[in-house]
Parts: structure tokens; sequence; C-alpha cells
């Protein structure tokens, strides 16, 4: 049974940073692509970062890109997002997701297993 228990979500002011971690458990951390993704109210899910099994490769959403930085550390089986110059518009709940089938996976239908959703919430 994979287990992913992210943390590091809060409240910051708009152009503030937080870094959000997400621990596995339960599979062999490098054979695992994974990804964060996040969901405002009233909308749906949407695709944020993703990096592969051993960490060679990351694919960013348009809206994050050169603002968020995903990263693995595959001795502590747990995924990264540091989050810089976030806005209003990145409030959201955040999530983080395993792929046991895709070496990156960039839509939610390609992850096998979520962590529970930490809160982001940036004010103006």
């Amino acid at each position: 049974q994979v287990q992913l228990v992210e943390s590091g979500g809060g409240l910051v002011q708009a152009g503030g940073s937080l870094r959000l971690s997400c621990e596995i458990s339960g599979r062999t951390f490098n054979s695992i692509a994974m990804g964060w993704f996040r969901q405002a109210p009233g909308k749906e899910r949407e695709f944020v970062a993703a990096i592969s099994r051993i960490g060679t490769n990351t694919v960013y959403a348009n809206a994050i890109k050169g603002r968020f930085t995903i990263s693995r550390d595959n001795a502590k089986n747990t995924v990264y997002l540091q989050m810089n110059s976030l806005g209003p518009e990145d409030t959201a709940v955040y999530y983080c997701a395993a792929s046991t089938r895709w070496a990156t996976a960039v839509t939610a239908t390609q992850y096998d297993y979520w962590g529970q959703g930490t809160q982001v919430t940036v004010s103006s």
C-alpha cells in the first residue's frame, strides 16, 4: 500500500514563498514518477508539475513556470515543490501524486496514488 503525506502548506502574503513536501511509503521510491496538482474552490483539479522517476525530467504547467520548482530526494522518499512569487491565484489545495505506470506523468489519470492535500492560501 502506497501512502503519500503532504506537508508545508499555510498562509502566505503575495510575493512570498512556501515549500511543500510529500513523503511516500510502501513502494520503492525511485520506481515512481511524482507530480503535484492543485484544486481551487469551484475549479477542477489542475496539473502543476511532474518529475520523472530518477529526477532527470521535469514538466511544469505554464501558469507556474519560472516560479515553482519540483525536486525529489530519493534517499528521503520525498518530493518537494518550491513555490516562489506566490499570488492569490495560487490559492488552492495542493495534492501530490504517484504514478507506478509512467516514467513521467502530466495528467491525473496517469497517477495511481494521491495524498490528502495541503491548503495553500495567498493573501493579497
